[in-house]
């Protein structure tokens, strides 16, 4: 006889039942009067635009799409109509589309098919006759600043220039739009544009490098809220006043503040910051200058903040260690928060799910290096994965990770530890510079700190440690089992590039301008970058390797994995290859991510599982 999932033992939970979750893409709106929220959701099996009332309650689908994912969404300022952009199988080349918000079929807006397009923070107008979106159809290379009338259809190229223009929110007036010149992760110059005479005022003329991030508009149209780290090692919170041409801090805390949120009433504004990966909500009124006393929420990752025009609800994705992601709603004005979605499908006990612990690992050069460490239950001795981050200008946050592949792990007696290694965002600008020009050079040896530093643990067995990491992090695990060869039990490698030579020429075209700055110059640096790349050391490689990769993707090309595919097969070493010919940097389809993730976590199981 089965037991029921509830009073099965955590080892005898299957990985499907892990990943029986919702997905979301991190974009949310909500209509003009609050009364719903439009969001994308993969519970179709792709991700579709769905809408719901922000008071809970049954959701509605609004697309049927199977082949493409939605990702940006707008609520017109009338409600009567939905605006989002979508991509086909993972290639990223998304269009702008319209939909009736009470249902009917999408319009697409923009044509150009082998062109990305993204819509701005806030894209319509304030009286809803144009949408703002962004869009490299011009030149490859170049991201220019789009309007276009929703009626007629006309389309005006309001700004463009030779780099990455990213046209962010109208001021309340209509008249002006808060745009920045995105040149890396670490600088973007911000512009203010005037609509009618299309003359662009530079807002940052420094010498210094920084970031410039327009956030909402005052009401009354005199300013905006920025973020920006000019001067500080952090991100802080200053509003722009436009009559003084210069800003003023607002929030300086010794974290980054990560999202700004201000109501078009001018009631309220909201923001979150990460502090040490976990977000903290704050919101003031306006008016009084006091801070909110917020409902008690769980403790995670807060993203998409979006706030209703009368500033009454915040609604948010918020992700955590040991529950999939859901959409929440704050009430501002009574106080209260709703849970608007059930995403948990598989009948796991949540008190079996572990939150991981905030631990710091000293490396080569004395730094101190963050980390997240999940450690199973028991006493061990148990195996151990090394799960490196995309990027690498990104940050391990407590997330229910890979859709339950950790939680997974957990349950069989694997644990995990995921650093936040030089390069990592999250813990300042100097530290995140650290690896620019510097793949496969320092961060390498934080990693073999990484392990040393499980060697310690009287709870991990060091034979049985294996290192997985997608993009970034699939780079990483191709350096680690190259160049560290005798550490590893087993590898995975998700759309992971292995030449950096050919990476960097293939880029996306609106990256190649960073690629120099970040990476290094293909074309002068070659020897550099070969002996940085892992392709090099491939004949050193005796793990054993998996290598998952999208057909489609446009970042790390598949001729990335076939390389050392096919360097590994001609020297006769058995390494695992599973292309998806319709996606691209990771997974839209469910279907496909589910079949990855559970091949993943077995492969992983079979050789770092005990008895």
């Amino acid at each position: 006889m089965t037991s029921s999932p509830r009073t099965q033992r955590r080892s005898e939970y299957t990985f499907e039942q892990f990943a029986a979750a919702r997905r979301y893409q991190p974009a949310l709106s909500f209509s003009p009067d609050g009364a719903e929220i439009a969001y994308s959701t993969n519970t179709s099996g792709q991700f579709n635009l769905w809408r719901q009332s922000s008071a809970g309650g049954y959701p509605h689908q609004l697309t049927t799409f199977t082949e493409q994912a939605v990702r940006d969404i707008a609520w017109s300022p009338d409600g009567a109509t939905i605006v989002f952009t979508a991509d086909r199988q993972g290639d990223e080349y998304s269009q702008v589309y319209r939909i009736p918000a009470r249902g009917g079929w999408p319009e697409q807006l923009t044509d150009a098919l082998d062109a990305q397009h993204h819509l701005a923070d806030q894209p319509w107008s304030p009286d809803g006759s144009m949408i703002l979106y962004n869009g490299n159809d011009r030149d490859p290379t170049d991201q220019d600043v789009l309007a276009q009338n929703v009626e007629t259809g006309e389309t005006r190229r309001v700004m463009q220039a030779g780099g990455m223009l990213v046209g962010l929110s109208w001021s309340p007036d209509g008249r002006k739009i808060a745009v920045i010149d995105f040149k890396s992760n670490t600088s973007a110059d911000g512009y203010l544009l005037d609509v009618e005479s299309g003359e662009a005022e530079h807002l940052t003329p420094r010498d210094e490098e920084l970031r410039f991030f327009p956030a909402s508009w005052a009401a009354d149209g005199s300013g905006f809220y920025v973020l920006t780290d000019e001067g500080r090692e952090y991100i802080g919170l200053a509003f722009y006043d436009l009559g003084a041409g210069q800003y003023h801090w607002v929030e300086t805390p010794d974290w980054d503040v990560e999202q700004a949120v201000a109501s078009k009433d001018g009631r309220y504004l909201a923001w979150t910051v990460n502090e040490d990966g976990y977000s903290r909500l704050y919101v003031r009124c306006l008016g009084a200058g006091d801070l909110l006393a917020l409902p008690d929420m769980p403790r995670g990752v807060m993203q998409s903040l979006t706030m209703t025009e009368d500033g009454g609800k915040l609604g948010m994705l918020l992700y955590r260690a040991e529950h999939p992601p859901e959409i929440y709603v704050v009430n501002l004005d009574a106080g209260s928060v709703t849970r608007l979605t059930y995403g948990f499908l598989g009948g796991i006990d949540e008190e079996d799910l572990l939150q991981p612990e905030t631990i710091r690992y000293e490396t080569h050069d004395g730094r101190d290096i963050p980390a997240l460490l999940y450690r199973p239950k028991g006493d061990g001795p148990f195996g151990v994965v090394l799960s490196i981050h995309g990027g690498p200008e990104a940050q391990e946050r407590p997330h229910y990770a890979y859709n339950g592949l950790y939680q997974y792990w957990l349950s069989r007696g694997i644990g995990v530890l995921a650093p936040n290694v030089r390069g990592s965002t999250g813990y300042g600008k100097a530290y995140q510079k650290l690896i620019h020009r510097d793949w496969g050079g320092a961060e390498l040896k934080d990693f073999e700190c990484a392990v040393k530093h499980l060697h310690t643990l009287d709870w991990v067995d060091p034979e049985r440690i294996g290192v997985f990491g997608g993009s970034f992090g699939g780079f990483a695990t191709l350096s680690c089992v190259g160049r560290l060869p005798d550490y590893w039990a087993a590898a995975v490698d998700l759309v992971g590039p292995s030449n950096l030579v050919t990476l960097a020429k293939s880029a996306p075209p609106t990256w190649r301008r960073m690629v120099v700055n970040l990476i290094g110059d293909p074309e002068t640096e070659a020897d550099f970058l070969l002996e940085r790349s892992p392709i090099t050391y491939a004949d050193q490689i005796k793990a054993p390797l998996f290598i998952i990769q999208g057909a489609n993707d446009p970042r790390v090309v598949k001729h990335e994995s076939d390389q050392i595919v096919e360097k590994l097969r001609v020297r006769g070493v058995d390494v695992r290859y599973d292309v998806y010919e319709d996606e691209g940097h990771g997974f839209t389809k469910r279907e496909n991510e589910l079949r990855a993730l559970k091949d993943v976590a077995e492969f992983m199981e079979g050789y770092l599982a005990g008895e």
